[in-house]
């Protein structure tokens, strides 16, 4: 007797009718409901390696190459790091935010023009690992084996703005709720969101304008032993706080990181194909998770909130279940600190430390060397600037160079596992946990 499935698009009635009509034959019925698979649940076949990371310092705008030849030499960095050719690269995600479309293609084919897939990823400040997110996904489903994600920004000076003007901005909801929460129409936006967050803390929390100013000191100390942060001075918290005011009692111009061009870069490889390539597996992505907006981006009426601390919160607590450890287990972070007040709530938003106790946490050193974490060795965007689309491939350069052994004057001793946080606002945050063979 023939067995016949029942598919997704009848119903068991109308698949027997179906079959009936067409021959007048005995037919078994097999039941195949469709099965989805439960929300957060997928399955993976091959750990993602990072196989090779390629950066080039970032400059200022209009002291950069184009965005082309910077992606290109990120791109060129990375392969040879990897000690693979661009012709065993299989797929590629190109992340940017200004620029016209298919800005990754032009990038590439500096490098090959292979047909491969090319993906033109924007997700805002976090564009960078979202591309990083796509690649890696190519990789554990076993759509790819070689992926390529990069990341390159060519910005002009001065505050961020919108670009098209003739049409809703996905700001609008967030600009709104800003003007209701803390008013300064004559203070650049950017400067709201974040300033205003970091108020918030302030008023909950009783944190002051000086522990931002230990942060941002903080990172140039980090910085001036990475070549490649723009700017590798050491300023003191004094000097932070006797900067230009942007927003009297919230905010000077040094806890305000600036917009800067630049390229990045990762090469992503299955483990299969490391072991039988001879690449190295000393570096691999543990876990890794994207989060959006929730409805308490607005419903909170909390600027925190509204910068996406829940959405860091959300973010860092699927990584480390999907990884099976906790924040203590971590021993380096790059987390984004495009203000120094974001660095300090996320502190709390990843769990290096309670809610409300970032005050404590950084006047007793625990985001440096000595301390329980070491946060931003590279000098973090406070120090390297913020190039939109390479900011998390450069955050991913810096975490495997530290869980490589090579981060030469700024490694952090026995590092065996590293987190990431890149955080666009509109919004999307991506939260990654690297880990060392």
């Amino acid at each position: 007797m023939p067995c016949a499935p029942i598919t997704d698009h009848y119903s068991k009635k109308e698949y027997l009718t179906t079959i009936l009509n067409l021959n007048n034959v005995p037919v078994k019925l097999i039941l195949t409901p469709k099965r989805r698979p439960r929300r957060g649940r997928v399955v993976v076949t091959q750990k993602a390696i990072v196989a090779g990371v390629g950066m080039i310092k970032f400059a200022k705008p209009g002291a950069s190459e184009n965005y082309d030849v910077m992606g290109e030499a990120a791109i060129r960095n990375a392969l040879k790091d990897s000690g693979l050719g661009y012709d065993a690269v299989q797929q590629a995600y190109a992340g940017y935010v200004y620029g016209d479309s298919t800005c990754g293609q032009k990038a590439l084919y500096h490098v090959g023009m292979s047909g491969i897939p090319v993906v033109n990823v924007n997700n805002n400040c976090s564009t960078g690992s979202t591309a990083l997110f796509l690649a890696r996904q190519a990789i554990e489903h076993g759509v790819a084996d070689v992926v390529l994600a990069v990341g390159f920004e060519q910005m002009k000076p001065g505050a961020l703005g919108n670009v098209y003007t003739d049409r809703p901005s996905p700001f609008d909801d967030f600009d709104a709720e800003t003007d209701d929460l803390v008013g300064h129409a004559e203070i650049p936006l950017a400067l709201r969101y974040f300033g205003g967050a970091g108020l918030s803390h302030m008023e909950k929390h009783g944190t002051e304008m000086q522990d931002f100013a230990k942060i941002r000191a903080k990172a140039s100390r980090h910085a001036t032993q990475n070549p490649l942060a723009l700017f590798d001075k050491e300023v003191s918290v004094d000097e932070v706080m006797g900067a230009p005011v942007m927003w009297p009692g919230v905010m000077t111009r040094l806890m305000a990181c600036p917009p800067t061009c630049g390229a990045a870069a990762a090469i992503l490889v299955s483990e299969k194909y490391a072991r039988e390539n001879g690449i190295d597996t000393t570096v691999s992505i543990r876990a890794q998770s994207m989060t959006t907006d929730y409805a308490s981006t607005f419903e909170a009426h909390d600027m925190m909130q509204v910068v996406g601390y829940d959405m860091t919160a959300a973010a860092a607590q699927q990584a480390y279940e999907a990884a099976g450890v906790g924040p203590e287990d971590v021993d380096v972070v790059e987390l984004h600190d495009c203000f120094a007040h974001n660095e300090l709530i996320t502190y709390e938003g990843l769990g290096l430390c309670p809610e409300g106790g970032a005050q404590k946490f950084i006047a007793d050193g625990d985001n440096t060397y000595g301390g329980k974490y070491v946060t931003n060795p590279s000098g973090g965007l406070l120090s390297k600037g913020h190039p939109l689309g390479a900011t998390g491939l450069a955050q991913c350069y810096e975490l495997t160079h530290q869980l490589r052994g090579t981060a030469d004057k700024r490694q952090v001793d026995g590092a065996k596992l590293a987190l990431q946080h890149n955080l666009g606002l509109g919004g999307a945050c991506v939260v990654t946990l690297y880990e060392a063979a």
